[in-house]
C-alpha cells in the first residue's frame, strides 16, 4: 500500500507526561504512514517545541538535531533527586545556607556559561555498549560516563522566591538542562533539581509556531500538507 505523499517538517508543542516517541506514534496513526520521526527528544516531564519529520524530511534529521536550543524552566533548591528532576526519588534534603541569596545564585549560574564538558546523568537514554543508561540506573547500577562537549551561551535567573527559581537558557545540542541545575545545587552545597522545563526555541524555529496535539488531531488530511514546512526552507541547500 502506497503511503500518503506528506513531506516536510511539523512543529509540535509537546505536552507534559508523554514521551517523544508517543508524539511519533500519534502522527503515524493520524497520517497512516510509517515514515515519521523527530529531531531531538524531550523528557516526559518537559513540554514545548519538537521538530517532527514527515516523509523524506526524516533524511535530514542529523542536521536539525545539531541545532542550538532555547529553554525556560523552574528549579528547587534543597532537595536532590536521583533523576535530577521531579520525576525521581529523593536522595537528600538539606537546609538552604543563609549565604544563598538571589545575587549569589546569579553569580553561580553565570559560571556555567561557555564551553565545557558535561557528564550525562545515569537516568538518560544515552547508550553504553548498546544499553540505555536509565535501564542500568533502574537496577541500581552506576557506571562511569564519558563527559561530552557542550556550550551554554546564556543562562539567566528570571525570578527567585526561595527555595524556587525560574530561569531561561540557550545551549548547544546534547545539553542536559537538569544536570546543570543538579550541578548548581552541588555548588551551592544544598542540592537542587529541575521541577519544570519548556523548550521554547530550536534555532530559527519558535514555540509560537508550533501546534498542540489537539490542533493536529483536528487538521483535515486534505490540507495537512499546507501545514508542513518545506524541507528546503528548514535546511540549507548544502545539507540536502
Amino acid at each position: 500500500m502506497k503511503e500518503p505523499p506528506f513531506e516536510g517538517i511539523l512543529l509540535v508543542d509537546k505536552p507534559i507526561g508523554i514521551t517523544s516517541h508517543d508524539i511519533v506514534d500519534r502522527l503515524r496513526r493520524k497520517l497512516k504512514m510509517k515514515k515519521v520521526g523527530h529531531a531531538g527528544t524531550l523528557d516526559p516531564l518537559a513540554t514545548g517545541l519538537m521538530i517532527m519529520l514527515i516523509g523524506k524530511a526524516t533524511k535530514v534529521s542529523q542536521f536539525l538535531i545539531s541545532l542550538d536550543k532555547g529553554y525556560s524552566g523552574e528549579f528547587l533548591l534543597g532537595i536532590e533527586k536521583d533523576t535530577q528532576d521531579s520525576d525521581g526519588e529523593t536522595i537528600s534534603e538539606k537546609p538552604i545556607p543563609d549565604w544563598i541569596d538571589e545575587d549569589r545564585i546569579r553569580q553561580e549560574m553565570e559560571k556555567f556559561i561557555g564551553d565545557q564538558y558535561q557528564t550525562p546523568p545515569m537516568f538518560s537514554a544515552k547508550k553504553v555498549d548498546g544499553v540505555a543508561l536509565y535501564k542500568m540506573a533502574r537496577k541500581g547500577k552506576i557506571i562511569e560516563r564519558e563527559p561530552r562537549f557542550i556550550r551554554i551561551s546564556d543562562l539567566v535567573l528570571n525570578d527567585w522566591s526561595s527555595p524556587k527559581g525560574k530561569f531561561s537558557m540557550a545551549c548547544s545540542k546534547g545539553t542536559y538542562v537538569r544536570t546543570v541545575f543538579h550541578d548548581l545545587g552541588q555548588t551551592l552545597e544544598c542540592g537542587a533539581h529541575l521541577t519544570a522545563l519548556r523548550r521554547t526555541k530550536i534555532d530559527q524555529f519558535s514555540i509560537e509556531a508550533a501546534k498542540t496535539l489537539e490542533e493536529i488531531e483536528d487538521l483535515n488530511l486534505g490540507n495537512f500538507q499546507s501545514n508542513l514546512i518545506p524541507i528546503h526552507k528548514a535546511v540549507p541547500s548544502h545539507a540536502l
